[in-house]
């Protein structure tokens, strides 16, 4: 059993409508964003689905990398894998937070057991393939907000916004 008081958490960017993947990759290049994304992220658990993984291509560098996976049979060097997102997080006993990074099945589990969201909202409207389910912003609560212009760095103008659910429920 985890520590009563660690914080489920998850980090997402996605457009306009939700999009946040595209073939199995990010639809957009965003510096800043991939800098934020380390740093929330460092010296944390992350928890993510087989295809994000798949898609990095190998472990997060600095971090507790756990997939989850419904294949008995997975298996990828440097990481842990599990078979359903209670048992990933079961994993992280005695930490104060974990940070679910993806892809969307999971997102879509674990929306009513988180308790934040690191949300970059990506102010342009591209063609995906996998979308961020919706949830209600009335239920989260602004913490911080950072607007981010284009630039030759980041190829389209962004938000990056922490949000705190009102009613947060701890694992």
């Amino acid at each position: 059993m985890t520590n009563s008081k660690t914080k489920i958490s998850m980090i997402v960017a996605m457009d306009q409508k939700g999009v946040i993947g595209r073939g199995n990759e990010l639809p957009w290049h965003l510096s800043t964003d991939l800098k934020n994304f380390k740093k929330v992220t460092m010296d944390k658990p992350v928890i993510m689905g087989r295809k994000t993984h798949e898609s990095i291509g190998k472990p997060l560098p600095g971090r507790r990398n756990i997939i989850v996976t419904r294949n008995s049979e997975y298996q990828s060097e440097g990481c842990e894998v599990c078979h359903s997102l209670s048992d990933a997080i079961a994993l992280c006993e005695d930490i104060d937070e974990l940070v679910i990074i993806g892809g969307s099945e999971l997102y879509r589990e674990a929306l009513d057991a988180i308790s934040r969201i690191y949300l970059t909202e990506v102010h342009a409207d591209v063609d995906g393939d996998v979308f961020f389910p919706a949830f209600d912003k009335e239920e989260w609560d602004l913490i911080i907000k950072d607007d981010v212009e284009a630039d030759d760095r980041n190829e389209y103008p962004f938000t990056m916004s922490i949000l705190e659910k009102r009613h947060s429920l701890y694992w």
